[in-house]
């Protein structure tokens, strides 16, 4: 199935495509979108590596006991009361219920039939990054933009778009910190270096379908995700500014939205909606991904800032509080749109017990979320958008949002957000938990599924960070579980090995891979920034 390697033709900075090609493959890998990939990898990889060297440094600072604050030096931004967003463009003015999932031909059907009034297509922690995921959740957008997708199964059921009003795709490209290892970019020198996810993800999408969306009535979107500092939402602009200009479309056409689900972004809101202004819609409440984060920065901090079970950290513990309402108030005030996040509770259409206690569970969360003044929410799964809509519609009626709520009785100290305290034990099921969903959702992510239903919960790479990391912590902080017992690299691996002595495994699994990864990541004494990176480099690379 392959063929020669396909290279740009310029003299100079170019892309060339490592990995095998595949049919349909060339309807992505034009000769023009590599140039365009080409252009964007001259102009910002490097100021992307600069910025990946300010995360290291903030995080080996946070690690030594420099605590994040609101920054002095851009306190003038916070202050101005003026300055506004652009806001929500055509097909994003009511975001009430918006479905995530990732973006083969089955799910991008799915998603587009739902009845949310957005898709999330993800690129990122719902999706595994395998050759044939990146490039072929490619060609799904590109066939559902121009109406023409269609997808059989190995069954025999053929899935079609049928819905007359279909959501407003806003596309998730991977972070700043991942790489493309079948893409490499040469620069002017002749140095040879892996290209960006970001640019690969958010460059394809962008040249191939920018302008059949605004032909469409709606235009491209996107969501931002890991963002840091106010420094990487600058250099996101200046993407998407260089991008408009060289499609030659209008400044100002993408709209963004930018995940909040890092500490450090948390103490920067004001800024990265003031750098991203021109392009910004909203930010999103990325919870899992937040929880991650904490544990990640204050992992060598002391048994203080040690977080219990994973499924004790809910929405409701104060840090947690703090960090929602400051999110929507400083949307508001700003004129942008504030989404919540996703309630891991999903419904089984075979075990009624199970789905009544999701609709519970999730019922409870979006009407916490629809209270505080967010405009709209997440799903993933198209039988909970009723009950997620229900509880904006309570709230909202006929109105498409809520910016017009200011939440000035919300005042935020970066002490707060900073009180991880929540006074619950370790337990012995926890870190059992921890240990079992995290090897399974790798094993499924090495077989390229990113979003995996594990005990009737979603899981995606953010939700196998927080097991994997608290594992970590909990190791390294000599934590015990509620009998006492410490929690240590033995005990963990006791707990490996009985997981994989009683799972059942299937012909093709990747279970003994998976404890591999597991083990590096959570058991060697350096900690990984994220998982994905290792796993990525050592399981999911083809040669063509």
């Amino acid at each position: 199935m392959s063929t020669p390697t396909i290279q740009t033709t310029q003299q100079g900075p170019s892309i060339v495509v490592a990995g095998p090609v595949r049919e349909r493959y060339d309807e992505i890998l034009t000769p023009a979108a590599l140039a365009f990939l080409t252009e964007l990898h001259h102009r910002f990889a490097g100021r992307r590596h600069d910025r990946l060297a300010d995360r290291m440094r903030r995080r080996f600072e946070i690690g030594n006991g420099h605590d994040p604050r609101f920054r002095a030096d851009t306190r003038h931004i916070r202050d101005d009361a003026d300055w506004r967003v652009a806001g929500a463009g055509p097909g994003l003015e009511d975001r009430r219920v918006e479905i995530t999932g990732p973006t083969d031909p089955k799910m991008t059907v799915n998603a587009l039939n739902s009845g949310a009034k957005v898709w999330l297509a993800d690129q990122e922690d719902a999706t595994s990054p395998t050759w044939d995921n990146v490039i072929g959740g490619q060609l799904s957008l590109h066939d559902a933009i121009r109406g023409t997708l269609e997808h059989t199964s190995s069954d025999g059921k053929v899935y079609r778009v049928t819905a007359e009003q279909t959501p407003t795709i806003v596309m998730r490209p991977r972070g700043w910190h991942l790489v493309e290892k079948h893409l490499s970019f040469i620069d002017r020198t002749g140095r040879q270096m892996d290209a960006s996810g970001s640019l690969v993800d958010f460059g394809l999408y962008f040249f191939h379908n920018a302008q059949a969306l605004i032909d469409g009535g709606r235009g491209p979107y996107f969501y931002i995700a890991k963002l840091e500092s106010s420094e990487e939402a600058k250099l996101w602009n200046d993407v998407f500014s260089f991008s408009e200009e060289y499609l030659g479309i209008e400044h100002g056409t993408i709209r963004a939205t930018v995940l909040i689900e890092t500490l450090p972004a948390a103490f920067e809101m004001d800024e990265i909606l003031y750098e991203l202004r021109d392009h910004c819609a909203g930010l999103n409440a990325g919870r899992w991904d937040y929880i991650f984060s904490i544990i990640k920065n204050y992992r060598g901090r002391g048994a203080r800032f040690v977080l219990p079970d994973r499924s004790e950290v809910t929405m409701t513990v104060p840090f947690m509080r703090a960090y929602t309402e400051l999110l929507v108030k400083t949307c508001h005030r700003r004129g942008a749109f504030a989404i919540g996040g996703m309630s891991a509770f999903i419904p089984n259409r075979r075990d009624p017990e199970v789905t009544a206690r999701a609709i519970e569970k999730v019922a409870a969360d979006k009407r916490r979320e629809a209270g505080d003044g967010f405009d709209g929410t997440w799903v993933a799964h198209p039988d909970l958008i009723p009950t997620a809509r229900a509880e904006f519609d309570a709230v909202l009626g006929d109105r498409p949002n809520q910016l017009d709520r200011q939440r000035d009785d919300v005042q935020v100290r970066a002490e707060e957000l900073l009180d991880v305290r929540i006074g619950r034990p370790i337990t012995a099921d926890g870190v059992r938990d921890n240990v079992s969903v995290a090897i399974r959702y790798i094993e499924a992510w090495l077989r390229g599924i990113g979003a995996v239903a594990i005990d009737n919960l979603m899981e995606d790479a953010a939700t196998a960070e927080i097991s994997r990391s608290q594992v970590w912590q909990w190791i390294h902080q000599s934590q015990t579980v509620e009998d006492g017992t410490p929690i240590t690299a033995e005990y963990v691996e006791g707990l490996i090995a009985e997981m994989l002595s009683t799972t059942w495994r299937t012909e093709g699994n990747r279970f003994d891979d998976a404890a591999e990864v597991f083990r590096e990541v959570a058991l060697r004494p350096e900690f990984p920034a994220f998982l994905t990176l290792p796993a990525y480099s050592r399981f999911l690379v083809e040669t063509a």
